[in-house]
């Protein structure tokens, strides 16, 4: 139960630099009168304000603090629950806000929002609407419950029974359920990349081996021509080796004819020589019959054999030159046939050369191709990185698919969650089952309250109305007297509601003006005895001009101005 114990105010509205302050739990009734103006609903404001950041009438907050000061203004609430003591102190000019609890200030969030919420959710256990429709009744700015929308309807009803922690777990539940459903989403696309990755892996691999074996056999084809066409060139030689040998026997046959003409030229020089001598002796003694040096006279006879015997010489040297020349070209075309048969011999030699460079060449081709052929079956064999790259992502596939399984499994736990959180599920079961007390607890008090009329809220808070002499009636239809009936009746349901829940059960009743507008003499001693012997465990404060009924009152509290400030008459 929330115990509403004092709250005062400074520089509030029409409240001066000094404190007012009203004990809310001093007496069972209490009387708030003075004149228009006088102040006497600022309790209402300064409530709603420190306790929820608005005032309880249409003013804008600026306009709260007191136009004279323009400056620090305070509202300081104290209150218990159970057995922990809190007080709120809000302010505007300087901006204020702290909540104490057991006289320790609690830690503050860098956002003030924060602060409100956990005032709300977890101290007060209620909001602004639902905090008004328990707490309070006023002519001016108060809203009835039945004139609230359906989503404020049930929001107050909620509250009361304390089951609007189903809506918070369903907005949690929601958040779950997207934000499952975005890693769903996200995991799919993982799975589909992953697959997109396996299909590659698997294809890259297929294509190593198929291009490896054609690899393989185009090398194995490439060494068989390379091997046939070394056999080629190794006939090739073979015939030239043959050829070569005959060749080189047929140079033996010469015998180095260039030497032998070398002494040809000698001899055949010699000859030329003596066939030189010979003939000038024969023409020197042909000519001559005189020693040209010495004058003498040349035997005729010795002449004669002189000229004979160089004939006769110049005859054996002619015969024997003209052999010589025969012999020199027999022995010079030998040497052409030797040069010929040399330059085969050496053609024939570089081609084989040749050859034995392309079959090495050839081989040594032969021995890369194979080495590269090993090398292509131990990869073939040996492709370690690639299936181990495959298997990883296998296993990747396996846990996101885990993930996906479990995921699914949670969003429909999620689900279920969700169907019976929201406002169909369990809500509507618990509201079901207070349903007959409420309707009970209303029309209990409409007929305190001389209103004979049956009214009940269905499961969505729309009203039935039954009555002998009203037909078809609507909340809407009554007299304003009738709806303040219907509204006071709901009031006191709403405090036994949550005084049977107690999480949201408070002291405190206050009502503005509730017999200055609708009510008549007859329902104002109704309402009167309502609040004095029926409702308990209760202080309730009655704003109000009429000070004729200070005797149905425990105390009185009484609101005047004071040289322009609101003060309480003492």
């Amino acid at each position: 139960m929330i115990l509403f114990k004092t709250i005062k105010w400074k520089n509030f509205l029409s409240t001066g630099n000094q404190w007012t302050e009203i004990n809310l739990c001093k007496s069972e009734t209490t009387l708030i009168i003075g004149t228009n103006g006088a102040g006497k609903s600022t309790v209402l404001d300064a409530l709603t304000f420190g306790l929820f950041n608005k005032p309880f009438r249409k003013i804008n907050k600026p306009q709260l603090i007191n136009s004279q000061n323009d400056k620090d203004c305070v509202v300081e609430i104290e209150l218990a629950i159970g057995n922990t003591e809190y007080k709120v102190v809000r302010g505007i000019k300087p901006t204020l806000f702290e909540i104490y609890k057991n006289g320790i200030k609690l830690p503050q969030n860098a956002d003030v929002k924060d602060d409100q919420r956990h005032l709300e959710a977890n101290i007060l256990k209620l909001n602004y609407k639902s905090f008004t429709q328990i707490v309070v009744l006023g002519s001016s700015s108060f809203v009835p419950f039945m004139q609230l929308t359906a989503a404020s309807r049930r929001e107050v009803i909620e509250d009361l029974l304390d089951i609007k922690i189903f809506s918070s777990m369903n907005d949690v539940i929601k958040s779950k359920i997207k934000d499952t459903k975005d890693q769903l989403k996200i995991l799919e696309l993982k799975e589909d990349s992953i697959e997109d990755k396996i299909k590659m892996q698997e294809s890259f691999i297929n294509q190593l081996q198929e291009m490896g074996q054609k690899n393989i056999e185009d090398k194995q084809n490439k060494i068989g021509e390379i091997t046939d066409q070394i056999t080629s060139i190794s006939s090739l030689n073979d015939n030239n080796n043959i050829e070569l040998e005959k060749l080189i026997k047929g140079l033996e046959e010469f015998a180095n004819p260039s030497e032998k003409l070398r002494k040809l030229g000698n001899l055949k020089g010699k000859l030329s020589q003596k066939v030189a001598i010979i003939t000038k002796e024969h023409k020197f003694f042909n000519e001559n019959t005189v020693c040209p040096t010495c004058t003498q006279g040349i035997d005729e006879r010795f002449r004669l054999d002189k000229i004979a015997d160089a004939q006769n010489k110049a005859k054996e040297l002619q015969s024997g030159y003209v052999d010589l020349e025969n012999a020199i070209k027999e022995e010079e075309e030998k040497e052409r046939q030797f040069i010929a048969l040399s330059k085969e011999v050496t053609s024939l030699t570089h081609e084989i050369s040749q050859n034995n460079t392309k079959i090495s060449g050839h081989e040594q081709q032969i021995k890369s191709l194979r080495s590269e052929i090993q090398d292509i079956a131990t990869n073939i064999e040996n492709q370690n990185i690639e299936h181990d790259k495959l298997e990883s992502y296998q296993g990747s596939l396996i846990e996101i698919r885990n993930k996906l399984a479990k995921h699914k499994e949670n969003v429909d736990y999620y689900d279920f969650i969700h169907t019976l959180l929201k406002d169909g599920g369990v809500k509507t079961k618990i509201i079901k089952h207070y349903l007959p007390l409420i309707n009970q607890q209303v029309n209990k008090y409409l007929q305190m309250l001389d209103f004979y009329i049956n009214f009940s809220l269905d499961e969505e808070f729309n009203e039935k109305i039954k009555s002998p002499i009203h037909e078809n009636f609507s909340y809407s239809s009554f007299s304003e007297g009738e709806k303040m009936r219907i509204d006071l009746a709901l009031l006191f349901t709403w405090r036994e509601v949550a005084r049977l829940k107690n999480s949201v059960n408070t002291n405190l009743l206050i009502m503005d003006e509730v017999f200055d507008s609708s009510l008549d003499g007859f329902g104002t001693d109704e309402f009167l005895k309502i609040i004095r012997y029926i409702i308990k465990d209760a202080n309730i404060f009655v704003i109000s001009h009429k000070s004729e009924l200070h005797d149905k009152f425990e105390s009185v509290i009484k609101f005047d101005k004071v040289k322009g400030f609101s003060k309480i008459l003492v």
